[in-house]
C-alpha cells in the first residue's frame, strides 16, 4: 500500500463508519417507532444520527483534546518545541499544527485533526522532560506523518462514535428501569421491555464496535508512520530510542480512555491497566519491540 492509497483508504473508511453509525441509530429508532406505533422516535433518531455525524466530522478533534485534558500552548511557552515542529513541517510540506500539552509524567503523544489544515499535535509533559532533542524530533515526525497520511481523521472520529454507542447503551438501560418504576399497565411494561432489549443489544454492540476499531485502524498505520517519520528526520535511531524510553516508563496516563488509546504513539496504560481485558480489547498497537526492530533495519 502506498501513501496515496493509504490516504484514500482512510477517507473511504471514515465515510463508511459515519454511514454505518447513522444506519445503526436510524434502525434502532425505526424499531422503537414500529413497536410504539409512533414515527416521532424515528424522526428523532434521524436528526440525532445526522447531528452526531456532523459533530464527529467537524469537532471530533476538540472533543478528544478535551477528553485528554490537553491545553494549548504558544511559541513563547516552549520555543524549542515550536522550532522542532516548524522545521519538520517545512521538510514535510505540511501546515504548522496547533500544539497542546498534557500534564502527565508519562512520555507520550498523539495527533488529531480532520485534515492537515486543522492538525493538532499533543505531547505530554513527561515526553518533553525525558527525551533528548533527536528523540523528540522522531516522535513529532511520527505524529506529523499521521496528519499527512490522514490517519487522524479516521482515528479521531472512531473515538466519538464508539463513545456515543457506549453512552446510548447505558442510557437505554437506565431509562428502562426508570420507566419500569413509573409505568402502569401492560403498555408501560411493554415499553420497559422494549427499552431493556435495546439497551442489552447496544451493550453487546459496544465491544463489537471496539473490535471494529481494530479492523478500521490497521496496526500497519503505526509502522507506516514510523517509517515516514524516520524518512522525515533521516535518523530512525532517534524514534527507536524514544520508543524504548516510552516503553520503560512506569507512569500511567490518567486522562486516557480505552476508546482513545489508539491515538497515542504507544499505549498509555501501564501495569494492571495494561493487562486489563477491557483495555486489551481496544489495543491497536503492534509491539514496541517490533517497531524498534523495523526502525533499526531501515536504510535512509
Amino acid at each position: 500500500m502506498t501513501l496515496y492509497t493509504h490516504k484514500e483508504a482512510n477517507i473511504r473508511k471514515t465515510w463508511l463508519y459515519l454511514f454505518s453509525f447513522c444506519l445503526l441509530i436510524i434502525t434502532v429508532g425505526a424499531v422503537i417507532s414500529y413497536l410504539l406505533n409512533s414515527y416521532f422516535v424515528l424522526v428523532i433518531a434521524v436528526v440525532y444520527s445526522v447531528s452526531v455525524s456532523f459533530l464527529g466530522y467537524w469537532h471530533s478533534g476538540k472533543i478528544v483534546l478535551k477528553m485528554a485534558k490537553a491545553k494549548p500552548i504558544e511559541k513563547k511557552d516552549n520555543p524549542e518545541l515550536y522550532r522542532i515542529v516548524e522545521n519538520l513541517c517545512i521538510t514535510a510540506g505540511l501546515p504548522l499544527p496547533k500544539i497542546y500539552i498534557i500534564e502527565s509524567e508519562q512520555p507520550n503523544a498523539f495527533a488529531t485533526g480532520r485534515n492537515p489544515e486543522h492538525g493538532v499535535v499533543a505531547v505530554t509533559r513527561g515526553l518533553l522532560r525525558r527525551l533528548e532533542r533527536v528523540e523528540l524530533e522522531g516522535v513529532i515526525a511520527h505524529e506529523l506523518s499521521h496528519i499527512g497520511n490522514r490517519d487522524t481523521l479516521l482515528q479521531t472520529i472512531v473515538v466519538v462514535l464508539v463513545g456515543v454507542v457506549v453512552m446510548m447503551s447505558h442510557l437505554f438501560w437506565r431509562i428502562s428501569f426508570f420507566r419500569g418504576g413509573s409505568s402502569k399497565g401492560n403498555k408501560g411494561g411493554q415499553v420497559r421491555a422494549i427499552l431493556m432489549i435495546i439497551g442489552l443489544v447496544l451493550i453487546v454492540l459496544a465491544p463489537v464496535f471496539a473490535q471494529l476499531i481494530k479492523l478500521a485502524i490497521s496496526r500497519k498505520r503505526e509502522f507506516l508512520a514510523d517509517a515516514s517519520g524516520a524518512l522525515l528526520t533521516r535518523y530512525p535511531e532517534g524514534l527507536a530510542r524514544a520508543l524504548e524510553k516510552i516503553s520503560k516508563d512506569p507512569h500511567s496516563l490518567k486522562a486516557a480512555k480505552p476508546s482513545m488509546s489508539h491515538l497515542f504513539i504507544a499505549s498509555p496504560f501501564r501495569g494492571k491497566e495494561a493487562k486489563s481485558w477491557f483495555n486489551r480489547l481496544f489495543s491497536t498497537h503492534p509491539s514496541l519491540e517490533q517497531r524498534v526492530e523495523a526502525l533499526r533495519g531501515m536504510e535512509v
